[in-house]
């Protein structure tokens, strides 16, 4: 199942919601900034509920860790697995490090950093929505233009059902305020 980079079908999204970590005096990460690039699987009809982030760090400039989260339950992802395998459902639900990517010295670190972070509910919330925008556009609901078509995605109003599934108005939803 591939996986996209959400900045690739929403860029004015992802500028203002991608998450950063700045490592300072940290004993164990060297200072550095890193970007939580998220990416979201692109097959159609695939419902994983399960982001990618390909943490970048700036300085590096590269990609220091794979780290794949899923936030449905256990039962959902046995159920989506067609088997109970518990280390299967572990990795599926996360986070964890993406055996199948190139990691750093530095991923299970940056597990451990990730883990912190999912603490924040409204951030996990932000994923999910970040899910229903993306997989909307997969399975078959107009995608919006891209910064190399060099034309502006189309106008939303205010009060129609917002385009990320949630069933809430689009000013009450991804177009209110921050």
């Amino acid at each position: 199942m591939p996986y996209e980079p959400f900045h690739e079908r929403f860029p004015e999204v992802a500028e203002k919601e991608t998450r950063t970590l700045t490592a300072i005096n940290d004993p164990e990460l060297p200072s550095d900034e890193y970007g939580f690039i998220e990416a979201y699987c692109n097959e159609p009809n695939c419902d994983c509920r399960r982001v990618f982030f390909n943490v970048f760090a700036v300085k590096r400039r590269e990609i220091v860790a794979v780290i794949a989260y899923g936030w449905a339950s256990r039962a959902y992802y046995a159920r989506w697995l067609g088997m109970a395998d518990p280390r299967m459902i572990d990795e599926l639900k996360g986070p964890a490090l993406n055996r199948a990517s190139r990691q750093s010295k530095l991923a299970p670190i940056l597990v451990e950093r990730v883990k912190l972070i999912l603490q924040d509910e409204r951030y996990v919330e932000r994923l999910k929505r970040h899910y229903a925008m993306f997989k909307a556009t997969v399975d078959g609901a107009p995608q919006p233009a891209t910064r190399q078509t060099g034309s502006a995605p189309p106008k939303i109003g205010r009060n129609a059902p917002c385009p990320c599934g949630s069933g809430k108005k689009y000013k009450n939803c991804c177009g209110g305020p921050g």
